[in-house]
């Protein structure tokens, strides 16, 4: 076995030769080491916040822009009096909430600093399930921490502290602690796939994470308007695969569409007449191949205006109108 040595009085001793990681091992420690000096440590000041009184708390987050924009949980940040952000090298900053959207947990902050870490978002929409990823987070201000899994699935739903379900939501058993919500959960490649954003108590290996791009186009929205406007539907759904054929039939440019699971009466959806099961395929003139999709059409813009809405429905595909109403 190779090693290397060295003289000493006159005797010779072998010295240990460092040992290769094993290719698991090896991307995990390449994925911290890509995304962990991105992973902020967000500290909610308690306080006379705009809505009372808060207790404050901490949280993580994931610097996506050298000049300190951030993404977190919405529930780390609400109620705050003051926010602030430390990194793994020690450095504290102010940071000033951009937007927050209760509806999907997610929030913009900005650190005042510039030149800053930051991290690459891939997609989330292209993860398999039993796929590497890496969660890390911050809890502490002073060093990430870093737990490896694999997504277990796809597609769940889970309830907002608004009320509101968020949709395509990654499940993962990378385990999660108590201030890592809002840090990342990242590829094998160091890219950010998702945002860390709840643990199930008692619950072993249910962590989830919500999808980078749900995060990518709420982000966006946030940073532009600092809320985010939405039409609804009045509906549940979920993503699922067609039949290779059907697909091949109707030439889907993907394989995927978009099942109703529920439809609340009185809405837009009852009283354009879907029912459960049905299967969207077009929203406003553009393809649905995912509930990602769907929320994106779902703008304010179209709020009260007639819009189709192609579905297959029994053994039929009909295209109805709808009026989307807004959702406050």
């Amino acid at each position: 076995m190779p090693y290397d040595s060295f003289e000493d009085t006159g005797s010779r001793i072998p010295a240990i030769a460092e040992e290769e990681l094993d290719p698991y091992s090896a991307r995990v420690a390449k994925t911290f080491e890509t995304v962990g000096p991105a992973v902020v440590h967000i500290l909610a000041h308690p306080g006379q916040g705009p809505n009372g009184p808060s207790r404050g708390g901490t949280g993580s987050g994931v610097l996506f822009a050298p000049d300190g924009y951030l993404l977190t949980n919405s529930h780390v940040v609400s109620g705050a009096a003051r926010l602030s952000g430390s990194l793994t090298d020690g450095r504290q900053f102010d940071a000033q909430l951009i937007g927050n959207d209760p509806a999907t947990d997610l929030a913009v902050l900005r650190l005042q600093g510039a030149g800053l870490p930051h991290a690459t978002f891939g997609s989330s929409n292209r993860l398999k399930v039993g796929q590497l990823v890496v969660a890390i987070g911050n809890p502490l201000g002073f060093q990430a921490t870093v737990t490896a899994g694999i997504v277990s699935a796809l597609g769940r739903t889970l309830r907002s502290p608004s009320g509101r379900l968020i949709e395509s939501v990654i499940q993962t058993d990378a385990a999660l602690n108590p201030g890592n919500s809002g840090g990342a959960l990242a590829d094998g490649n160091g890219r950010v796939v998702g945002i860390n954003t709840a643990m199930i108590g008692g619950a072993q290996g249910l962590c989830f994470a919500i999808g980078i791009d749900t995060a990518i186009d709420v982000t966006t929205r946030l940073m532009k308007d600092g809320r985010v406007r939405r039409s609804r539907l009045g509906l549940s759904a979920q993503t699922i695969m067609l039949d290779a054929r059907l697909a091949r039939r109707l030439r889907r440019a993907e394989g995927s569409a978009v099942q109703v699971l529920e439809v609340q009466s009185g809405g837009p959806a009852a009283e354009a007449g879907l029912v459960k099961g049905d299967v969207i395929l077009d929203f406003a003139g553009s393809p649905v191949f995912t509930v990602d999709d769907l929320h994106r059409l779902l703008t304010a813009e179209i709020t009260g205006r007639a819009t189709p809405l192609a579905v297959i429905h029994g053994p039929e595909i009909r295209t109805v109108d709808l009026k989307p109403a807004i959702d406050e």
